[in-house]
């Protein structure tokens, strides 16, 4: 199989050569498409999300060996999220060579912040299967940049910062709340949502329920510091 002009391009961008130009023409095609034996990309994000997260955090340890739990996490979580994905996604023109159908084209799918974050994970899984972790996390930090590098640094947890954010306004403390405990106990997932007395919420998913607390704590923050 042969990639198209503006697919070899976008590799290119990319950093990498496909051995099998399968991957990423999955990666790129969106499940709005359908027709007989087209794959899209949705397995893809599911296990590009995974690598993601692993180049990351090691990254992160790596950077700061002194930093605690608390202040890893919400490094981590700005680094994974949604909106740092869309916008490396946007970086390299991945909008461009999505393959979407005509109902997702109408409605500019090829802007979409979901769509684009999701098939940036898609595109991280592609050259993981193409060819392994070290060339996938060799991308990812090279298209991630600077990001990681400037990703806050703020010693205090994002707990402790939203609670002091929230009293300089006047208003009551965070509450957190457990939405779901799902897994066996050897492996739990908790669902944490924190809220503030404005009505202003986040939710986040960890192995602890302090873990998802912080990064809940950390996207609030953020948001409401914008």
């Amino acid at each position: 199989m042969r990639l198209s002009g503006d697919l070899r391009a976008f590799a290119a961008r990319l950093g990498h050569e496909f051995a099998d130009p399968r991957h990423l023409v999955r990666a790129l095609t969106h499940g709005s498409i359908t027709g007989p034996n087209r794959e899209d990309n949705q397995r893809l994000e599911f296990l590009g999300d995974r690598v993601l997260g692993l180049a990351m955090a090691e990254a992160l340890l790596q950077a700061d060996p002194a930093a605690t739990e608390g202040q890893i996490a919400p490094r981590y979580n700005r680094l994974v999220r949604r909106e740092a994905c869309a916008e490396v996604a946007r970086e390299i023109g991945l909008g461009d060579v999505l393959k979407l159908g005509r109902s997702e084209m109408k409605t500019g799918g090829r802007r979409k912040e979901a769509l684009l974050a999701d098939a940036m994970e898609a595109v991280i899984a592609a050259v993981y299967l193409d060819a392994g972790f070290e060339t996938a996390r060799a991308m990812i930090l090279r298209l991630w940049g600077d990001r990681i590098g400037a990703v806050q640094t703020d010693a205090r947890d994002a707990k402790t910062a939203l609670q002091e954010w929230a009293q300089a306004r006047g208003e009551a403390p965070p509450a957190y709340v457990e939405l779901s405990r799902e897994g066996p106990d050897h492996a739990p997932v908790f669902t944490i949502e924190v809220r503030l007395a404005s009505g202003a919420a986040e939710r986040a998913q960890a192995g602890s329920k302090r873990q998802a607390e912080q990064m809940a704590a950390a996207t609030l923050l953020e948001r409401v510091q914008e």
